[in-house]
């Protein structure tokens, strides 16, 4: 297929796309500022969960608790929130200490990273001195996903005596299916289901790009966000249980990602899904069985904090 722009002209918009699928848009107000790595009790203390199966609000406890008897979880986060971080963080260790933990699972991880994840981590838990920037530079870090957001959930999982997966595509995965735009094949994530997951995901897509996007280069995101979540379904059915997959939150919804994806290779039960989310955005039952509501922080907030690391 002909394209308006050359491929090496759209895909990196085409990333930035998806990347920008991946959080649930945050609530407009004054925000507050962002914080410095959280102890357990500010933790514990951080926004509202909420039970969405049953309405009740639950205690971070509670929470962890019904993840811990779980075998597949998803955690759907806004990838410009620290505190969202700062939570998968405090989960993971205390999941850990409830039940051993299988695997964590990264959508930040690509699969040409694997390699140097499966070398770096049998290092790092000899509890070796190391800045955790080179470590960074070991794993061939992306800079798109800011370190300052992610180093210290990272060094945690890397230090852990679980198994750590890559869950994402590689780029040259990506330029592939851009150009050949295949279908997932399944009830739950196609065409099948009315089409209301294609035309949701076009939407997010159309509204990423102010509308500002036409039909060909549409169709190849929608291709390539639905190929990421049949990877991350893959990736999770795979892992060494009980096992954990970090996302973005749309790739976490129940009624867009990859829990649609785990029930067409499967034919059960979706994974238990928690998004995080901003105070006053909006995630309802059909997308996850919980939320963490945290307090809201401005762009220009955020922006501080990371610069600031």
């Amino acid at each position: 297929m002909k394209f308006p722009l050359s491929l090496a002209a759209v895909l990196p918009a085409c990333v930035l796309a998806l990347s920008a699928c991946s959080s649930v848009a945050p609530a407009t107000g004054s925000g507050a500022t962002a914080v410095t790595p959280a102890s357990a009790q500010d933790v514990r203390q951080l926004g509202q969960i909420v039970d969405l199966r049953s309405g009740q609000r639950l205690s971070a406890e509670q929470l962890l608790a019904q993840l811990a008897a779980a075998p597949r979880v998803i955690i759907g986060e806004q990838h410009d929130q620290l505190s969202h971080h700062q939570i998968e963080q405090w989960l993971l260790q205390q999941l850990q200490g409830q039940r051993p933990q299988g695997s964590v699972l990264l959508e930040m991880l690509n699969p040409d990273q694997q390699v140097k994840v499966d070398k770096v981590k049998p290092w790092l838990q000899t509890d070796p001195v190391v800045r955790p920037e080179h470590v960074a530079e070991l794993l061939a870090w992306q800079p798109s996903w800011k370190w300052a957001q992610y180093g210290e959930l990272v060094m945690t999982v890397m230090r852990a005596p679980y198994p750590v997966w890559s869950a994402n595509l590689d780029r040259s995965e990506i330029k592939q299916l851009f150009i050949d735009q295949p279908a997932v094949q399944g009830k739950h994530s196609n065409l099948a289901n009315d089409g209301k997951v294609h035309d949701k995901l076009k939407d997010i897509i159309r509204v990423m790009h102010d509308n500002q996007i036409d039909a060909p280069r549409l169709a190849a995101m929608l291709s390539v966000q639905q190929q990421r979540d049949r990877r991350m379904a893959e990736r999770l059915l795979a892992a060494p249980a009980p096992a954990v997959l970090i996302a973005g939150a749309y790739h976490a919804h129940k009624d867009l990602g990859v829990p649609l994806h785990v029930q067409d290779l499967t034919g059960g039960p979706a994974p238990l899904v928690l998004v995080l989310a901003q105070q006053g955005a909006t995630v309802l039952a059909p997308q996850a069985d919980f939320v963490w509501f945290t307090p809201a922080v401005t762009a220009a907030a955020a922006a501080a904090v990371a610069s600031a690391k």
